[in-house]
């Protein structure tokens, strides 16, 4: 059984703690509010915690110097809370996670203030091609992009914010000392040296379905908001979702086709979840992103000079023809406006460059010699935040 001074400092106490039971303990949970992390396992080594008997195999197996040497070579380290990086939404949650494993360059509060993008794994090129653009957004507008590493939307959007040159936060279910999924080694790989790899389990611990799940809640807690790309009715991301419906934060979705099954996870949470429907980085933003700052025009169709126009002008633009033209006699019969008034109208669209005389009538300008369209649509990628 373990024992030393060592298993007296806060840390490395929580740190035994998170090797003897697994996350969402709700026993270890009640037992560390009510005595603290230190006395708790002392408690819990004397046999004195109930149910405590079940972990007898753990704690005979625990070998904290072992650990902490295995931390170093891996270059792993144990964030607790209190400690600067630590993110304060994950106090939040019913079961917060004893400790976490961190590793990167950065420090952990760069998931202040992130957005967690989450879907399927079985992505289509659609999904992936909106999460590696949501990525690559968000981190233009410096926010930092939280996810689970996971083949298809996870990975997309991890690309994507580092393709922007942006940090990105990715939450595991198994110890860090080995990748996982292992063909993506290359890419938890650059997420450390660029943003941060974290996991509430243990070195050597693997990834089980139900440690899947206890990891879901932690990307939707330390995140302002989840955004589900694309999901199938049994998805994960889901999962993610409704941690962060229930932890009060912001949930939005990106709808796909009707016809995919891909999509209708995202479907059902946007017609019996009240999700937010978005489509692109500046949308999540507006959901998602500081008041006053991140707010976005509504989409509108470009704004062109016929767009412009009032009713009477539309109406005599309307009646002029393309390819022939037609004198004031007949525009008078198809617009039925006195001589006076179309006159003045046909001066006007001609001013602008819509209309043009051709002898007695008058046609319409083609359209590759109309100048002056204006756009009115949102931008794709405004100045950064």
């Amino acid at each position: 059984m373990p024992g030393g001074e060592v298993l007296r400092d806060e840390r490395w106490a929580r740190m035994a703690w998170s090797r003897i039971v697994e996350p969402q303990t709700v026993m270890a949970r009640d037992a560390i509010r009510a005595h603290g992390a230190v006395d708790a396992l002392e408690r819990l080594l004397a046999g004195a915690e109930p149910d405590g008997g079940r972990y007898a195999q753990r704690i005979e197996a625990l070998h904290i110097s072992q650990a902490r040497h295995a931390l170093a070579r891996l270059h792993v380290r144990v964030v607790i809370p209190g400690d600067d990086e630590w993110p304060p939404g994950l106090d939040q949650l019913a079961e917060p996670p004893i400790c976490l494993y961190v590793k990167g360059d950065l420090d952990l509060s760069i998931a202040d203030g992130s957005v967690a993008v989450v879907g399927s794994r079985a992505a289509t090129s659609y999904g992936l091609s909106v999460a590696a653009d949501l990525g690559e957004g968000l981190a233009h507008r410096g926010v930092t992009v939280v996810s689970g590493a996971a083949f298809g939307i996870d990975a997309a959007a991890h690309r994507g914010s580092l393709a922007a040159g942006g940090p990105t936060v990715a939450v595991l279910a198994r110890g860090l000392d080995r990748p996982y999924p292992q063909a993506h080694d290359g890419l938890l790989r650059d997420i450390a040296a660029n943003g941060v790899v974290v996991s509430e389990l243990p070195p050597g611990w693997a990834p089980y379905r139900a440690r899947f799940i206890a990891r879901n809640r932690l990307i939707a807690a330390m995140s302002v908001g989840t955004v589900v790309v694309e999901a199938g009715l049994r998805s994960g991301s889901l999962n993610t979702a409704k941690e962060a419906r229930e932890l009060s934060r912001h949930v939005a979705a990106v709808p796909g086709p009707v016809t995919s099954v891909q999509s209708a996870g995202c479907h059902t949470l946007l017609r019996e979840t009240g999700a937010t429907l978005v489509t692109d980085s500046a949308e999540v933003l507006d959901v998602m992103g500081r008041l006053g700052f991140d707010a976005v025009e509504p989409a509108r169709a470009p704004v062109t000079l016929e767009s412009e126009l009032d009713d009477t002008a539309r109406a005599v633009w309307s009646a002029v023809p393309v390819r022939t033209s037609a004198d004031l006699t007949k525009l008078e019969r198809l617009t039925a406006l006195d001589p006076a008034t179309l006159l003045s109208v046909l001066g006007r669209l001609s001013v602008l460059g819509l209309v043009e005389r051709r002898g007695e009538g008058w046609r319409k300008v083609p359209q590759g010699r109309v100048e002056g369209t204006k756009s009115g649509s949102r931008p794709s990628d405004p100045p950064g935040r």
